[in-house]
């Protein structure tokens, strides 16, 4: 720990922290920003707000989750030293949760009124030593911000939530008893892009929305009622929302990702979401499928267990993408997630992990994200220099017929 905050005195951006109501004051790229901060009213104590440099994004991108109390707690330190002794370059750091929490005090007027900020908050000063120390580095940030799915907001602004059928002036409740935003409401998009807009003036590189969809359950279809859609199918409501949020980032000046199931690789619907491959994938800088081999169905792509198959389901899966996405204009490149957990036989170690990075490649992807959903990562899997990570392409997979998956939980 004192090693690395040592480092931000010689690398760092200067920083000057005061106490009482001060604000925390950082370079910015123009002059004018340091006294638009100044004039900030009301401005919560451990707020930031001002532009400093941003991480170059990697050539080729190899990153890890790290999930909110990660990022509040010394996990996070450890995480930055996984990515300096090994290929990861790359952090995807929860911004606001899928509990709607935000991670740090914010300047953003909607977080602020509903309390978003208000649990156990990232210190400001906390902000910048993680965000300078990866920048040291060249470590990558990337702020994950979930969009649809935030109870809180749901709850504090009804008026934005999904409403039920048989009472519309109710709430729809998921089948663990939470509310859900409405995607055909353009305020939840506008408060995602706030917080985005943040967040790049703190220092991430890029942002990445997840829970860009409707909730996966069947009975929403006679349960709820959409008064905004205007007769649009939930896929044309999402790639227009998406599209609104992608002028949006583009004005920040940094690249826009999002993630999506990884069934929509392959699906040729909208699985009741709102997410079909052909309508977002134009959407966005980085398209991110949610690629885990548990999630899949017995049988998919002829495969019995697709758990114990993690190379072939991968492999499968990826070429399913590159076909679809041939001829699209303007198209985003793809990024897949791996699994690094375990959820059924046999328990993911490093071979399993290993795999899904080689069958991606072999298909013609070098990028990467591995998630654990409690950011705890399989090192061994991870190679320490780019020289020793995989060998030459191979195209050892057959084709396979289409198969059926499971949905993604997340």
């Amino acid at each position: 720990m004192k090693s690395i905050r040592a480092l931000i005195c010689f690398f760092g951006v200067p920083v000057a922290v005061a106490c009482g109501n001060a604000e925390v004051r950082v370079p910015a790229r123009d002059s004018a920003a340091p006294a638009r901060a100044r004039a900030s009213d009301g401005v919560a104590r451990d707020s930031v707000a001002a532009k400093v440099p941003l991480v170059p994004r990697p050539d080729t991108l190899r990153g890890l989750y790290v999930n909110r109390w990660a990022a509040l707690g010394d996990r996070m330190w450890k995480l930055i030293d996984v990515a300096k002794r090994t290929e990861v370059n790359a952090l995807v750091i929860d911004v606001k949760d899928d509990r709607g929490l935000v991670l740090y005090r914010s300047r953003v007027p909607l977080a602020r009124e509903i309390g978003a900020d208000t649990t156990m908050p990232m210190r400001a000063e906390r902000v910048r030593a993680v965000l300078d120390t990866m920048r040291a580095y060249g470590i990558y940030p990337i702020a994950r911000i979930v969009v649809v799915k935030d109870p809180l907001l749901a709850s504090k602004k009804l008026e934005w939530s999904i409403k039920r059928r048989a009472a519309p002036d109710s709430s729809w409740l998921d089948k663990n008893g939470k509310p859900w935003l409405d995607a055909n409401q353009p305020g939840v998009w506008d408060y995602a892009a706030d917080l985005a807009d943040e967040a790049v003036a703190l220092g991430f590189s890029a942002v990445q929305f997840d829970y860009v969809r409707f909730p996966d359950e069947k009975r929403l279809v006679s349960e709820a009622i959409f008064p905004l859609a205007k007769g649009r199918v939930r896929a044309q409501v999402i790639r227009d929302q998406l599209g609104r949020l992608h002028q949006r980032v583009a004005a920040a000046g940094v690249p826009m990702t999002i993630d999506v199931f990884g069934l929509t690789m392959s699906d040729t619907t909208d699985m009741g979401i709102g997410q079909r491959w052909e309508m977002f994938v134009d959407r966005a800088d980085f398209v991110m499928p949610m690629t885990y081999p548990s999630h899949y169905a017995p049988g998919s792509y002829g495969i019995a267990v697709p758990n114990a198959h993690p190379y072939e389901i991968i492999g499968h899966a990826l070429r399913d993408a590159k076909r679809r996405t041939a001829g699209i204009a303007g198209a985003a490149r793809i990024v897949p997630w791996y699994q690094d957990f375990t959820l059924g036989p046999p328990h993911y170690g490093a071979e399993q992990v290993r795999a899904q990075i080689r069958a991606g490649h072999d298909a013609g992807f070098d990028e990467w994200l591995l998630w654990n959903p409690g950011s705890r990562y399989t090192v061994g899997a991870l190679a320490t220099t780019s020289s020793d990570s995989l060998p030459r392409r191979s195209s050892s997979l057959p084709p396979a017929p289409r198969g059926t998956a499971a949905r993604s939980a997340r």
